[in-house]
């Protein structure tokens, strides 16, 4: 990474968040902990003309601080409309002003009037000023964010609601925030393309960036996606891993017939970038070092199958012992110190979550000729 590093001094007032009311909070953006330049990353680099030759955005580290960042903007666009700031002493807009975009859209809940996501685009006339006269490489034109849960009295009860959605079922389809998500999704897919968008959610959020975004793969589009301590526990797949316990003979056996599915022709694989720390109980599921012989076998099935297995970038970070608030806080994606490690390639879990995307059902299968 460069070795200039920005610098963020006071507001922008000419990126105001159009959701925040205009009583005056409690505290101002200098005091509060959440504030960019108390809690933010301190050594990440500006984009300026030098990034027209080597682009920060080719860092992977630079791209998920930046995606981490835009995720606690959703955070704190929620709670600068809760907590009642103004546009000069809003947090959130800072958040995302020295990375060169800006608010376009506000993902709201219906039902209590929350943000839960919003829609970040590439700024120009802020990186003209900086003489950055076109997008750097690999920088995504936009950015659809989505926040989890805040356990504060305006959203704790559809939060929770949707929470318990997950844990029972392992789904959010069944929420508006899933169909509001999606819509976003295919709004700015279609826009821009969707190689020049991204994903990313945190917690629940990360469950709902994980869903609309394999909801638009199941159709052939894809999206890269960033997700932040994603859940993998809930009840559903419990009974599903007794099950599998219980029926692991009938798998041995079903190995050895003929498989009942094919592989959809041209689809690739979708692989989004999933984010764990291993004190983090929530998540931990993706790094079950009991996997490992199951993913031998499936792999081995997958490939005289034909089919492809499943995969995602999955980086996994490991500081021994921690509370669990730390471990699943979002705060540690833009630590300087953070020492990642590519754990693996193939979780057992997200290949569950993923297969469908690359198989046919029986029903839809080419018929055979005879």
């Amino acid at each position: 990474m460069k070795n200039e590093v920005l610098q963020v001094v006071g507001g922008n007032k000419n990126c105001q968040n159009p959701n925040v009311k205009t009583e005056q909070g409690p505290e101002t953006q200098t005091q509060h902990p959440s504030a960019f330049h108390v809690s933010g990353p301190q050594n990440v680099p500006s984009i300026n003309w030098r990034d027209l030759i080597s682009s920060s955005w080719k860092d992977g580290n630079y791209k998920r601080i930046v995606m981490a960042c835009f995720v606690q903007a959703v955070y704190l666009l929620e709670l600068d409309r809760q907590e009642n700031r103004t546009n000069q002493t809003a947090l959130a807009p800072q958040w995302w002003i020295p990375f060169k975009y800006k608010l376009v859209e506000t993902l709201i809940d219906e039902r209590d009037g929350s943000i839960f996501g919003a829609i970040f685009e590439w700024d120009r006339a802020a990186a003209l000023i900086d003489f950055v006269p076109v997008r750097p490489s690999g920088a995504p034109k936009a950015v659809l964010a989505f926040r989890g849960t805040l356990l504060k009295t305006p959203t704790i009860r559809r939060d929770i609601e949707d929470d318990l959605r997950f844990l029972a079922w392992e789904s959010l389809k069944g929420s508006v925030r899933f169909s509001s998500g999606l819509k976003a999704l295919r709004s700015i897919s279609d826009k821009y393309g969707s190689s020049k968008i991204c994903i990313a959610g945190h917690s629940l959020g990360a469950s709902f960036a994980h869903q609309v975004g394999r909801a638009l793969a199941e159709d052939g589009t894809y999206v890269e996606a960033h997700l932040f301590n994603p859940p993998s526990v809930s009840l559903s797949s419990g009974l599903k891993n007794m099950g599998e316990k219980v029926g692991d003979i009938w798998k041995r056996f079903r190995s050895r017939l003929p498989s009942t599915a094919e592989t959809t022709p041209g689809l690739k694989q979708w692989v989004p970038h999933l984010y764990i720390n291993n004190s983090d109980y929530i998540c931990c599921y993706y790094t079950d070092a009991n996997q490992a012989e199951e993913l031998k076998v499936e792999k081995a099935n997958a490939k005289s199958t034909n089919t492809p297995c499943a995969t995602d970038k999955l980086y996994v970070l490991s500081k021994g012992k921690q509370k669990f608030l730390e471990a699943h806080g979002l705060q540690q994606w833009w630590s300087d110190d953070l020492e990642l490690q590519m754990a693996l390639n193939n979780s057992k879990l997200i290949s569950k979550q993923l297969k469908s995307l690359y198989t046919l059902p029986p029903t839809e299968q080419s018929p055979s000729k005879g």
